[in-house]
């Protein structure tokens, strides 16, 4: 048998013919719209014809917190006919309307910190974190502790769940581009810190709960290389402040001024001085001389 060839050929897309009995049925169509008050019904936007004798009219949607959104009423007629039928109202999303968001199930809605008191958050079968605890889990510390309890627990961390904690708590608060970490100081690491507690496990190397009482992730798993002002081994040096030197006043209204006048006898004691003096002369002469 040979090839005969596609024996069946597209039928040609046509667009649909606008019927314009029906398009003229603005008025029977907005009367169509009864679900709310007339006066949410606003003007007439725009007429589509759906195929033939088959028109859709859109209005203008008033009601409050539907903002965007169209009312749509489709009608029809049969052949050779001016009667117009009415086939459905329906509120519909315009291109600018205002959505909710979509739906999601509650696994995908649900996100960190919404879990309160009392809240039960089972984990689902095959939730990807959790594999068995009889298997190899990579993590010398969860199979050393398997391996003396037996089976140990039930379920424990996969690879691939610790990589996901891990990856998530080095991008939060607690990781090295946390704003308190980026404005410590640079040897301020919480690695070389005294009061870091190294994690077990695979994730001990990095890492680990702070203890510190003062610090800002006290009982909180930071990374080594985060960082805060209360390192234990910061040490803030006081700064040298420059001592003023004040000028020196004097208080004139606490001295007394004394006129001093010489006295008799200071004109006394300047002749005999002046006479000692020339007799110390004499004797330096006579001994340079030779004499007595």
């Amino acid at each position: 048998m040979g090839n005969n060839g596609r024996v069946t050929r597209s039928a040609s897309a046509r667009a649909p013919r606008l019927d314009q009995v029906c398009a003229a049925a603005v008025e029977v169509a907005r009367e169509a719209i009864t679900e709310v008050d007339p006066a949410d019904v606003g003007d007439h936007l725009q007429t589509l014809a759906e195929g033939d004798r088959l028109v859709t009219h859109y209005f203008e949607c008033r009601l409050a917190g539907y903002r965007g959104w169209r009312w749509a009423v489709t009608v029809t007629r049969v052949p050779r006919s001016r009667a117009v039928t009415v086939c459905e109202t329906v509120l519909l999303p315009g291109p600018d309307a205002l959505l909710a968001p979509g739906w999601l199930p509650w696994q995908e809605r649900l996100q960190p910190g919404d879990l309160g008191p009392g809240d039960l958050l089972p984990s689902p079968p095959d939730d990807d974190r959790l594999q068995p605890g009889y298997l190899l889990s990579d993590d010398p510390a969860v199979e050393e502790t398997a391996w003396e309890l037996g089976l140990g627990r039930a379920r424990v961390m996969s690879r691939e769940g610790r990589g996901e904690a891990a990856q998530r708590w080095y991008d939060g608060d607690h990781g090295p581009t946390a704003p308190i970490a980026t404005a410590a100081p640079v040897t301020a690491r919480c690695g070389t810190c005294g009061f870091y507690l190294p994690l077990a496990g695979a994730l001990c190397q990095s890492f680990g709960a702070c203890g510190n009482l003062f610090a800002p992730d006290d009982g909180r798993v930071v990374s080594a290389d985060h960082g805060c002002g209360a390192h234990s081994e910061i040490l803030v040096e006081p700064p040298e402040t420059p001592v003023e030197e004040l000028p020196t006043v004097y208080d004139d209204s606490a001295v007394e001024a004394v006129s001093v006048r010489e006295a008799d006898g200071l004109a006394e004691v300047a002749e005999v001085t002046e006479v000692a003096d020339a007799a110390a002369e004499v004797v330096e002469v006579a001994e340079s001389n030779g004499q007595p």
